[in-house]
C-alpha cells in the first residue's frame, strides 16, 4: 500500500510538471507593448477618475472678439517678419513700414535698415516705448 501511495504521488507530481508551461507577462497598457485596442478603454477609465476641471473663462463676447483680433494681428506680424527673414518677399511690405493698433498697444514695424527689422511697441496708456531690433540672416 505504501508503494502505491508513493507511486501515485510521484505520478501526480511528474505529470503536472510535464503539462505546465512557463509564465509569460503580457502588458495591458499599449504604451508598454500591450494591445492597441486597450488604449481607449484605459483613457476612458483615467478620465473618469480625474477630479480636476479646466477653468472656465468668464469673458464676454466682446472680450473674446477683441482677443481673437489681437491674436490675428500678432499672427500677421509674425508672418510678415517670417516672409522678410526667409526672403520670400524682396522687400518688407514693398518697402513700406507697417503700423498695427492692438488693444492698448501700437505696433510699428520699421524696415528702413536692410540689415535688421525694428519693431517698436508703444503702450498707448502710459506712452512707454519698447524697441525690438531683429537682425536679418542670409
Amino acid at each position: 500500500m505504501k508503494k502505491l501511495i508513493i507511486a501515485v504521488v510521484v505520478h501526480i507530481s511528474v505529470s503536472s510538471y510535464a503539462v505546465s508551461s512557463e509564465l509569460v507577462y503580457t502588458p495591458i497598457n499599449p504604451s508598454f507593448g500591450g494591445s492597441a485596442l486597450n488604449g481607449s478603454f484605459l483613457l476612458g477609465k483615467a478620465q473618469a477618475q480625474n477630479k480636476h476641471k479646466a477653468a472656465q473663462s468668464k469673458k464676454s463676447f466682446e472680450e473674446k472678439v477683441s482677443d481673437a483680433l489681437e491674436r490675428a494681428t500678432l499672427s500677421d506680424i509674425v508672418s510678415k517678419y517670417k516672409d522678410t527673414v526667409l526672403g520670400e518677399n524682396a522687400g518688407f511690405n514693398n518697402g513700406e513700414d507697417s503700423t498695427f493698433i492692438s488693444g492698448d498697444y501700437q505696433i510699428d514695424i520699421l524696415s528702413a535698415n536692410s540689415d535688421s527689422i525694428t519693431i517698436e511697441i508703444t503702450d498707448l496708456l502710459t506712452g512707454k516705448v519698447t524697441i525690438i531690433e531683429i537682425p536679418k540672416f542670409g
